[in-house]
């Protein structure tokens, strides 16, 4: 998968890998977040998660503008920080919040938001096109090295899932 070291959290040399297609405005992919979250922290190093934009902006919105947020973030090593500040507010996420939300992170507001964010477009583009490559239809969709995740959004269910094979 395209630039898999663009947004990781975790170890970039973990030796299994989960991929998530997911939506800054989802309240699915906010649930999953604090699972995925601990999948990796109490993974001792063996899993990392990469997360891959999917914005479903027929049914959200603010999706595409929050993931180009986001983006923007990432460009100054801060892309979890604002990714766990747009789940934390999914219900306000116009330009003016992203705004807000920039400065909290330390952010010029006009790179976050608005015209200035349009720069990100082309790589929130490619995330998507790859999704739908992969027949990732809603989000969250989880890939394990590869493989799609099709068991249940628990953390049992992961961790066992992460330590097959």
């Amino acid at each position: 998968m395209a630039d898999d070291a663009r947004h990781v959290l975790g170890r970039l040399d973990a030796p299994v890998t989960v991929v998530e297609h997911g939506d800054l405005e989802c309240p699915y992919c906010r649930a999953a977040a604090p699972l995925l979250r601990a999948l990796v922290e109490r993974s001792d190093g063996r899993v990392r998660l990469v997360w891959k934009h999917f914005p479903l902006f027929e049914v959200h919105p603010h999706a595409l503008t929050a993931a180009l947020a986001a983006e923007a973030a990432g460009t100054h090593g801060l892309f979890w920080e604002m990714h766990d500040l747009l789940f934390a507010h999914q219900d306000h996420l116009a330009d003016a919040d992203l705004r807000d939300y920039a400065v909290t992170l330390g952010l010029d507001p006009a790179q976050v938001a608005g015209e200035g964010a349009q720069v990100f477009a082309d790589v929130v583009e490619a995330d998507y096109t790859e999704g739908l490559a992969h027949d990732v239809r809603g989000t969250p969709t989880l890939f394990i090295d590869g493989v799609r995740y099709r068991g249940p959004a628990e953390l049992d269910a992961l961790v066992a899932a992460t330590t097959a094979g």
